[in-house]
């Protein structure tokens, strides 16, 4: 528990019908007779009256009680719903805080929940990633991680490894019997499934990473092979200026669209060519910064200019690449997915499927539908080392029946998992994570 008490308006800052003030810690309860007059019945709406410190009425609305531990914070919690004026809640949060409450750091309501209980850590980032949510599959997706979809994922894979290590331990401290357990069907059998539940776990991790994160699609080219029509055709509006002059763009434009419940980011570049003018060179400095944080990077090609080779430009490692043929409208080509190279129009729209497809098999986003759940970086990079010792112990095992190797490598593979649910969490990590939640959260 902590000491002090928190106070923060629970609702976004502007102007609306109403206005949420959320108060948590042990003086909760003075707190609310003070302002209140007296303490509601426990979750219970109840109309009041809401006062300073001197009487005066600041404002009235409903008062909800929530006592420890059966709250969102597991404290003594109070909300009160007054009207939603940023006036009316700065008054209301100053009353409070004149009363002995201060107020609350990002996520700090969320980081109580966690610290007492009520929440693990995969579930406390979720209530920030179903905020920020995108699309309705991730809303959904962030929801089940809320529920403890993905914890009881990582809690059971956590579980395999406890049996296996029990298994090779037991091995380990009998080595005089005669039944040779670190060579029997069992243990063998044990780690495989450990090794293919980590596959499946990983995969359905990184599709949860894109569902919160979405991917960031760049589009460069030569000037005029038409990327700023096909980024005005993706996004469905004139968002890019298009003309026939060559150079027209001359910044990086970026639009957020939704191919099937995967949230992709379209950033738009300018053309990139050996001789251009002042401010034109500041665009292509520009679209080659943006390249390096690409996900994916659609190079685009006028398909009317049969002499065009492969790109020639250095585009980032590692980052996948497809070339689109546009104008086919003028070239004659058939539209659709040729030997992984997109062929469209983006003056009539032909072959603008193939190509949303195409970025959703880049993403290797496939809609999981009532089974995705959210997950962070952090969780992969932990279910890596993971994985990695897990592998680390097998093969010490197949190659030297080292038992205590594999005991070791099992018992940092088990730490790892704890570090995604907050079995194991250092403190700077804590601060990383809710610093990045709302004041109210």
């Amino acid at each position: 528990m902590n000491d002090d008490t928190i106070v923060a308006p629970a609702t976004p800052p502007g102007v609306g019908g109403v206005g949420i003030v959320r108060i948590s810690g042990p003086e909760t309860l003075r707190i609310a007779r003070a302002v209140l007059g007296s303490l509601p019945e426990p979750r219970t709406a109840t109309y009041r009256s809401f006062r300073n410190r001197a009487g005066e009425k600041l404002d009235s609305g409903l008062a909800l009680y929530f006592p420890a531990p059966a709250s969102f914070t597991g404290e003594a919690v109070l909300e009160l719903h007054g009207h939603g004026g940023p006036v009316v809640i700065a008054l209301l949060v100053d009353a409070v805080v004149e009363l002995g409450a201060r107020m609350a750091e990002p996520g700090e309501f969320s980081r109580r929940a966690f610290l007492n209980g009520k929440l693990d850590l995969v579930q406390a980032e979720a209530i920030a990633d179903l905020i920020g949510s995108g699309t309705a599959q991730a809303a959904r997706a962030a929801l089940r991680s809320l529920s403890g979809a993905f914890s009881k994922r990582v809690d059971a894979l956590a579980e395999q490894l406890v049996r296996l290590r029990m298994h090779v331990e037991a091995a380990i401290d009998f080595p005089e019997e005669e039944i040779d357990f670190l060579a029997d069907d069992a243990l063998v059998e044990r780690l495989e499934e450990c090794a293919t539940a980590f596959a499946v776990l990983q995969a359905e991790a990184k599709q949860g990473r894109v569902l919160r994160d979405g991917f960031q699609v760049v589009i460069v080219g030569k000037p005029n092979a038409g990327k700023s029509s096909l980024l005005n055709l993706l996004s469905g509006q004139e968002a890019a200026i298009v003309t026939e002059v060559a150079g027209t763009t001359r910044d990086v434009l970026r639009e957020q669209i939704d191919i099937n419940g995967l949230a992709v980011e379209l950033v738009d570049t300018a053309g990139l060519r050996n001789d251009p003018d002042r401010i034109e060179a500041e665009g292509i400095r520009r679209a080659r910064e943006a390249l390096g944080s690409a996900d994916a990077v659609l190079w685009i090609q006028d398909a009317t200019d049969k002499t065009q080779e492969a790109p020639t430009e250095r585009l980032p490692e590692g980052v996948p690449v497809t070339i689109v043929h546009n104008k086919i409208d003028l070239s004659g080509d058939a539209p659709g997915l040729v030997r992984g190279e997109v062929f469209l129009s983006a003056e009539t729209g032909a072959g603008i499927d193939a190509l949303r497809q195409c970025i959703r098999r880049l993403a290797g986003y496939e809609d999981r539908g009532e089974g995705a759940f959210t997950a962070r970086r952090r969780h992969l990079e932990a279910l890596q080392r993971a994985a990695t010792h897990f592998a680390s112990g097998r093969r010490a095992l197949e190659e030297t029946r080292a038992g205590e190797l594999l005991a070791e490598e099992l018992r940092l593979s088990q730490q790892a998992l704890g570090e995604i649910v907050g079995a194991v969490t250092a403190d700077d990590l804590l601060g990383r994570i809710f610093s990045d939640f709302c004041i109210g959260k």
